[in-house]
This record gives C-alpha cells, sequence and structure tokens, in this order.
C-alpha cells in the first residue's frame, strides 16, 4: 500500500511539473510573438511587463528577464524621446542583471549589453561617444568570443558603423561587408531551443537594403 501510495504522489509530482513546463513554453511564444508584432512603444512596454511577470513567476530562468531586456531596448527607442532614454536603459540593465544571474557568460547577454550602452548613448551621442562607444565595441567583441556562430553582435555592429558619419570611421561603404557577414550566420544560425534567441535576421536585411 505504501509502495502504491510512493507511486500516486511521484506520479502527480511528474504531471504537475510537465503541465508548470508547457504553461512557462506557452507564455513565452506567446510574449515573442508579440514582441515581434509590437508597432507602438506602448505595444512594447506591455512586452516588457509581461516578460518580467514570467520572470519573477519562475524564478531561476534567465530567457524572461532576457527579452524584458530587449523589449525595454526597444521600447526607449520606440520612445524616440532622449530625456527617457537614460531610465529606460537602467531599467534594461535590472533586467539584464538578473538573467545573468542563472546564466554566466552567454553571449546573448554580451550583445543586449551593448544595445543598453547604444540607448545611452544616443540621449546625447556627442558628449557620451567616448564613454558608451567603448562599452558598445567591447559587450559586442565578448558577445562574438562568446559565440562566433552568434549573428546578432554582427548585425548590430553593422547597424552603428552605417549610422557613424564617414568622417568617424562609420558609413554604409564599411557596414556592407558587416551586414553580409550577419547574413550569412543567419542563415546557418541554430538556436539551442524554440525559446532561446532567434531575433534579428528581417533587421539586418532590413538595414542592409536601407544602407545600399
Amino acid at each position: 500500500m505504501k509502495q502504491v501510495l510512493l507511486a500516486v504522489f511521484f506520479a502527480h509530482l511528474f504531471t504537475g511539473a510537465i503541465a508548470q513546463s508547457e504553461r512557462y513554453t506557452g507564455a513565452m511564444q506567446k510574449n515573442m510573438q508579440a514582441m515581434g508584432e509590437a508597432k507602438t512603444a506602448d505595444a512594447m512596454l506591455d512586452v516588457v511587463n509581461a516578460f518580467e511577470r514570467i520572470g519573477n513567476a519562475e524564478k531561476n530562468q534567465w530567457l524572461p528577464f532576457y527579452y524584458a531586456a530587449v523589449a525595454q531596448v526597444w521600447h526607449a527607442f520606440m520612445t524616440n524621446d532622449p530625456k527617457q532614454f537614460d531610465p529606460l536603459a537602467d531599467k534594461a540593465t535590472v533586467f539584464i542583471n538578473k538573467a545573468e544571474e542563472f546564466e554566466k557568460n552567454n553571449s546573448e547577454i554580451a550583445l543586449v549589453k551593448a544595445m543598453i550602452a547604444t540607448v545611452k548613448m544616443s540621449a546625447d551621442p556627442m558628449s557620451r561617444y567616448m564613454q558608451y562607444g567603448a562599452i558598445i565595441q567591447e559587450n559586442t567583441a565578448l558577445s562574438k568570443k562568446l559565440d562566433p556562430t552568434n549573428p546578432r553582435p554582427y548585425m548590430w555592429e553593422a547597424q552603428g558603423v552605417s549610422r557613424t558619419p564617414e568622417q568617424f570611421g562609420g558609413g554604409c561603404a564599411k557596414a556592407k561587408p558587416v551586414f553580409e557577414e550577419a547574413a550569412k550566420l543567419f542563415e546557418s544560425f541554430k538556436p539551442a531551443s524554440a525559446l532561446h534567441p532567434n531575433w534579428g535576421k528581417q533587421q539586418n536585411e532590413q538595414a542592409y537594403n536601407a544602407c545600399k
């Protein structure tokens, strides 16, 4: 009888774990889709908040906080208000630091740090380029080193170069081969799971075409 009760107990435990995993996966996929479809700053903020709630509920998953940070960066740029860039970037930093508590030495996390530094620099590019430009370069390089197959650091680098004036070493001519390297990597990149980062291919194509 005791063995039967134990078997029933562990069966319920196993079933509950599967149900929780399915809920987590479903919620993540729903919000990943919403992030891709968000067209306004308010819609993107809803995505930020949704991922934050998932992260707080799960306690030990890095991906919800990673996506919250990414969505926060997009939200900052979509507001198109440099006065808001600093506090929004600071909130993204909180998210990515939480992600890093669970996932060390990760290429995607390193890139998000570069993205956040880009938001910070964009608040006042002329006075902040030296400070935040170095942080962007450092974390982009680290992202490449941690995962040479990751196309996103190349995409981010190319976009930055394309928007930098030619007299400061930028411009489309310099950015084009980096965009092309990103495009090659996007063709062969395989995410670790359906929930792992796999975004950026379309953004890379659009930025490359605009640069041409």
